[in-house]
């Protein structure tokens, strides 16, 4: 997508998602207006500025604030064209403890921001949602079931104004703070890894490609989509053993709110499911949009009734030696199975 003399906010912008997002930027749109990175945490912000100052990016802006004070996001939101929200409480445990918290960012928060946006005359949003989204099983899960409901319907909440918003739906990323790839190479040391069940199964994207399928999305939605890449799997015992194949593999039991196999599309969903070579996308029930105009402009082909999209049942599964290459071209090039 073009973004030259555009301005783009980023939302939760110096997480593991922002933080790619803002590489590939600088990289190949030097020329962007504005890159507003909007985020809570002044420390990640002055981290972050310290990887891409000001003085060598003057397009960037480093925008302290907090998605539930509506005011404060509509001062951020001043004169943006595109916004990618990303911001989000994600920790499963933390949701069961402290619902409301959940409840207040999450939900809360997604509404300013649709309500930011219009107000603002920001031409397209784009909201990052996850697998646990999908027949959600814990309290994280369903405030992003309910955010993605939110940016779906906010199409039909926007009546005159030319703004479309979408989703980005994935799963588990390659790296990302607190996922499992991380969690076994600092115990690889160890001659012991927890194993949470002998069967579990999960989705597998790195950030370049979830930076990929959002800006595909910010270019090419019509409002009311949800988009999920089509990812290769891998099974949680097979990656202990390619990280650290000497160690012993302690089965602990899942934990609350966690399931076995990772789901991002549902049967409910299959009636309203569309695939092309790389990924689905699930069309709102209500649209802006004629189905047979959009279809008309997109290589998109139905699913069958019935289908659904788990890490479990998946057709493409990561080997060993698979998930070893993908940890040193994208987490580290030093690593060495122990």
């Amino acid at each position: 997508m073009d973004l030259k003399n555009k301005s783009l906010l980023i939302t939760g912008g110096t997480g593991s998602f922002g933080t790619a997002l803002i590489k590939r930027i600088v990289t190949d749109q030097p020329d962007i207006g504005r890159l507003i990175i909007f985020s809570r945490d002044e420390l990640k912000q002055f981290e972050l500025s310290q990887k891409f100052p000001v003085e060598k990016y003057p397009f960037i802006r480093y925008f302290l604030g907090d998605i539930r004070d509506q005011e404060r996001v509509r001062r951020a939101f001043n004169r943006v064209d595109y916004v990618i929200h990303a911001a989000a409480l994600k920790q499963v445990p933390a949701a069961e403890y402290n619902p409301m918290e959940f409840i207040k960012t999450n939900v809360i928060g997604a509404e300013n921001i649709i309500n930011a946006a219009i107000d603002s005359g920001v031409k397209r949003v784009v909201a990052l949602s996850t697998d646990k989204a999908a027949a959600p099983v814990n309290l994280y899960g369903a405030t992003k079931l309910c955010s993605d409901k939110l940016f779906v319907a906010a199409n039909n909440m926007a009546g005159g104004h030319d703004i479309k918003f979408s989703v980005v739906r994935y799963g588990n990323v390659m790296g990302s703070r607190g996922s499992v790839i991380p969690f076994f190479l600092n115990k690889r040391n160890s001659k012991e890894l927890p194993i949470t069940h002998p069967e579990m199964t999960r989705f597998n994207i790195t950030l370049s490609e979830g930076v990929d399928l959002v800006l595909k999305a910010l270019e090419h939605s019509w409002g009311g989509e949800i988009y999920v890449p089509k990812l290769p799997s891998f099974k949680v015992t097979e990656l202990a053993e390619a990280i650290a194949p000497n160690a012993s593999q302690k089965v602990v039991g899942i934990r609350p709110g966690e399931k076995i196999h990772e789901e991002m599309i549902t049967i409910a969903d299959s009636t309203q499911t569309y695939e092309s070579e790389n990924h689905f996308v699930i069309l709102p029930n209500q649209a802006r949009w004629k189905l047979e105009d959009y279809l008309a402009q997109q290589e998109l082909k139905k699913v069958d009734d019935g289908f659904y999209y788990n890490s479990g049942e998946n057709s493409d599964f990561l080997n060993k030696e698979e998930l070893r290459g993908l940890i040193k071209s994208h987490i580290d090039k030093d690593f060495e199975p122990l």
